[in-house]
């Protein structure tokens, strides 16, 4: 009966579940907003898919479909299980970025039966290549976050990483076809940072 199990639908599933705990574990640059520690990737996940669900009437095209919008900020960080958490302002880290993610996205999703692999793999690759409407959305969101927590920690992560407004500016440049009232709240906040010595100009 177990070596039947081992083999089955079930079994690789609950596998992947077992897996993507690890995400837990992966901290990442940002601090949480009251500046107590740096929040880890499965919180960011999580944080960044309700804020898909609170913002959503801001989003320019109505048509979006939201499920694949959660289905993607829920699923976009689990490649950071094996390739870590890489910081969007190291040049240096980024290099390699891509090919490490590939990578991990390969062992990660393969993990599932094949048709659950092959969906998350598709959702994956939708949104690091950000063409569709959800995968701009859902990564207009998952760069907003990291400003307002950094808005609200009075620049933690800018500061301790000499990040300047230019390239915070060029980062969420993302938001301003898909989410246009969210990209003049973000110009504004970044404002206010740079005018309350948070962030440098």
């Amino acid at each position: 009966m177990v070596k039947k199990m081992e083999s089955s639908r079930f079994e690789k599933q609950i596998r992947f579940i077992k897996e993507i705990d690890k995400l837990k574990r992966i901290s990442r640059q940002t601090i949480l907003m009251d500046g107590s520690r740096q929040e880890n990737s499965a919180e960011h996940s999580w944080h960044v898919a309700i804020m898909a669900i609170v913002l959503s009437e801001y989003a320019q095209n109505a048509a979006i479909d939201w499920l694949r919008v959660l289905k993607m900020l829920l699923i976009h960080d689990l490649v950071e299980i094996d390739a870590g958490d890489t910081f969007c302002y190291s040049a240096q880290k980024c290099e390699d970025k891509e090919l490490r993610e590939q990578k991990a996205a390969d062992r990660i999703f393969n993990l599932l039966p094949k048709d659950q692999g092959e969906e998350f793999r598709t959702l994956w690759n939708e949104f690091e290549a950000q063409t569709s409407s959800e995968s701009l959305f859902a990564a207009a969101l998952d760069r907003l976050q990291p400003v307002l927590h950094n808005y609200h920690n009075n620049g933690k992560t800018w500061q301790k990483n000499h990040v300047i407004s230019r390239q915070v500016l060029a980062r969420n440049e993302i938001t301003k076809h898909e989410a246009p009232f969210l990209w003049e709240y973000t110009i504004n906040l970044i404002e206010e940072a740079v005018s309350r010595g948070m962030l440098s100009r």
